[in-house]
């Protein structure tokens, strides 16, 4: 049997039910697991003596987990940040497939680029989320962090704007990329952007996968905003991970019971 994980500091059931409700489809015998590690260099020492051939990675690891991998692919090299791991005869090798999820998602849903957007957030899924944004030709983007050295860092990286905080500023397309409204965590009733934020808005886009009707989800359709949410971000960097991890693209039938299975929890 063969071994595949994810790590979390707040694991959730998404990709255990989705990756093994694939493999069962397609008969193969591998198990997925998600652990919350108490020592990041210690797990990753562990997925490469025990042959654990995948690794998904959550907030908040997906930079520290860049000094413990052999080699770094283009899409997780391009924004120093990790979401898979794929083990291959004791190497590992670094991949981003949340970029791949918000450049389609940002692609499927036809957002238009003249959109003016604010960013709150500058971890690892953020890098992922403001550089799909750059790549698709956004170009009035504002990354909104307390933390000024990391907020400027990231919005400087890609050529946007920073602020410390909203401070009353609206936007076309608002998107959350902190834990705010996380299930589990302290703030998982906070609604992250503002009524405000959320009425001038066109279209809400909130990363946070669990749950999936999150609380600025739900602010949003209680406004009549169309949105995107966490939960297709999960079901596409997710599919992308079993890819890298079986060699295996299952068909659309297949991924999307698979989703149906993942969110029947």
């Amino acid at each position: 049997m063969t071994l595949c994980i994810s790590l979390s500091a707040r694991p959730s059931n998404n990709g255990t039910r989705f990756h093994n409700h694939l493999y069962g489809q397609l008969e193969l015998n591998w198990i997925y697991k998600a652990f919350a590690p108490t020592n990041l260099e210690q797990a990753i020492a562990g997925v490469r003596g025990l042959g654990i051939r995948g690794c998904a990675i959550s907030m908040p690891y997906k930079e520290d987990v860049i000094a413990l991998v052999d080699e770094m692919d283009p899409s997780a090299k391009a924004i120093d940040s990790v979401n898979t791991i794929v083990n291959t005869g004791g190497r590992l090798k670094a991949y981003n497939t949340d970029y791949t999820a918000i450049e389609q998602l940002l692609a499927t849903n036809s957002v238009p680029t003249s959109y003016s957007v604010l960013v709150q957030g500058a971890g690892g899924m953020a890098k992922a989320t403001v550089a799909a944004l750059r790549d698709a030709g956004f170009t009035d983007v504002t990354v909104i962090t307390r933390n000024e050295a990391t907020g400027r860092a990231l919005a400087d990286q890609y050529g946007f704007g920073w602020r410390a905080a909203l401070d009353g500023g609206t936007a076309d397309l608002i998107i959350n990329v902190t834990p705010l409204g996380m299930a589990g965590g302290p703030e998982a009733d906070t609604v992250s952007f503002p009524p405000e934020a959320i009425d001038a808005a066109r279209l809400v886009f909130d990363v946070v996968a669990l749950p999936a009707e999150t609380p600025l989800i739900r602010a949003a359709r209680a406004a009549g905003k169309p949105v995107i949410t966490g939960a297709e971000v999960a079901t596409i960097q997710a599919l992308e991970q079993f890819v890298l991890y079986t060699g295996v693209r299952p068909s659309t039938e297949q991924v999307r019971a698979a989703e149906e299975f993942m969110r029947a929890q």
